[in-house]
């Protein structure tokens, strides 16, 4: 892992904590006195922004990283505006940081700023805004941020899009959720760690499943040394473009979009790995057999993506061999939590012990919005159904495979 990995989030800038959060309980707040003030660029905001993170509720997809990196290489190119919302009290404490943007289109979406990439989309709050801000005062609170946004040209929107939310931040809940919401289509999981690694296998896995499991990696081992590397320096790169064409493969085979061969999302991964990512692999001899990339942020890690050859030694599980190493070095970095963000595959719910439901909530602002929040609510509410079915999903997954067989062949 390089070493910008911890220091980007566990290096604290020269900002007092108390000036950002609080050092004490702090009184509801009044409304008419809360501070609300809109910024379009990220730099204007980056030293206070990385300041708060260290000490406000938020997850790995609101830090200041990984939403400049997104910004940089993806936003930009599809004309998405920031539009960073902080709240503070009449102190000057920041109670909160909202990474918003709006996204262009036939309607303009208020979203959360890069969060088709984004697992997790939450504010960042500070560790008192549950007591101080209470349900009836968030409502109140959250039309006055709608009000300034709507008052800048740069900021107007027709829908507000918030997908992909936790019912919780942090320690604290989420406070969008009494705006109303609804389930998103996919959910996602996460396993506690042990101490160390055998007894953690143990503890998940039969002696039959580990049986299989040796056997397995046996078979693997006839065609060349097992070796799980974390790459580093150069070996960066090259251990991405090889994850990049497995995954690549495996998007034609299941008929979905190719994300790596969107408009900037390379360059993403590859800034996101050089800058505080874990790039790791399983090689087999001299072949790369799987490939991950994954984020280590309060001691919790974020398992993003992952490939395997799809070639002779897919038949002997090189990305469950792989995820055996990944716990294993999870649990070495002293890690309390893996992560296997979203996604409902059967192998993130055989190793996890906690599901979690996630949430969208959509709202019109203007006629043009009420036309595009139907058709989010509907494609949502029918992505979701979809999913919760089991019948109906395989038959969806087939039926999107050969769709997809059959534009290669086209």
């Amino acid at each position: 892992m390089p070493q910008a990995t911890q220091a980007a989030f566990d290096a604290r800038v020269d900002v007092d904590d108390e000036s950002l959060a609080g050092a004490k309980p702090a009184p509801a707040v009044v409304l008419d006195d809360v501070r609300i003030a809109t910024h379009g660029d990220l730099a204007s905001v980056e030293r206070e922004w990385r300041a708060f993170e260290q000490v406000a509720d938020c997850t790995v997809f609101q830090s200041f990283d990984w939403v400049s990196i997104w910004q940089r290489h993806i936003g930009e190119r599809n004309g998405v505006v920031p539009a960073i919302v902080t709240v503070r009290d009449t102190q000057g404490q920041l109670m909160c940081l909202l990474p918003l943007g709006i996204e262009p289109g036939v309607g303009r979406r208020l979203t959360w700023l890069g969060t088709v990439l984004c697992d997790y989309n939450a504010p960042l709050l500070a560790p008192n805004f549950g007591q101080r801000i209470d349900e009836a005062r968030f409502k109140d609170l959250w039309a006055k941020v709608c009000r300034t946004l709507q008052a800048d040209p740069r900021f107007r929107f027709d829908v507000v899009y918030f997908d992909k939310m936790q019912k919780v931040v942090g320690s604290q809940a989420n406070p969008f959720m009494v705006l109303g919401v609804m389930p998103h289509a996919n959910g996602a999981y996460l396993t506690a760690l042990g101490a160390d690694w055998e007894s953690f296998y143990a503890g998940k896995r039969s002696s039959d499943t580990r049986r299989r499991d040796r056997t397995k990696r046996k078979k693997l081992s006839q065609f060349g040394e097992l070796r799980f590397v974390t790459a580093t320096g150069t070996d960066i790169a090259t251990s991405l473009a090889t994850l990049m064409e497995q995954k690549s493969k495996a998007f034609a085979a299941m008929g979905v979009t190719n994300i790596f061969a969107l408009p900037g999302y390379r360059d993403f991964y590859n800034a996101l790995a050089q800058r505080f990512a874990h790039a790791s692999r399983l090689d087999v001899g001299v072949k790369p057999a799987a490939v991950n990339l994954g984020l280590i942020f309060r001691g919790s890690y974020y398992h993003l993506l992952a490939s395997y050859d799809g070639g002779e030694l897919s038949k002997y599980g090189p990305g469950a061999a792989h995820m055996h190493h990944l716990l294993q070095y999870a649990i070495e970095q002293r890690c309390h939590t893996f992560d296997f963000t979203i996604g409902d595959e059967r192998y993130k719910q055989e190793w996890s012990d906690s599901h979690i439901v996630l949430y969208d909530h959509i709202a019109p602002a203007t006629l043009r919005g009420a036309i595009l929040a139907a058709r989010l609510y509907a494609v949502g509410r029918v992505k979701h159904f979809i999913k919760q079915n089991p019948a109906l999903w395989d038959k969806a997954y087939k039926l999107r495979a050969a769709l997809g067989a059959l534009k290669r062949r086209g």
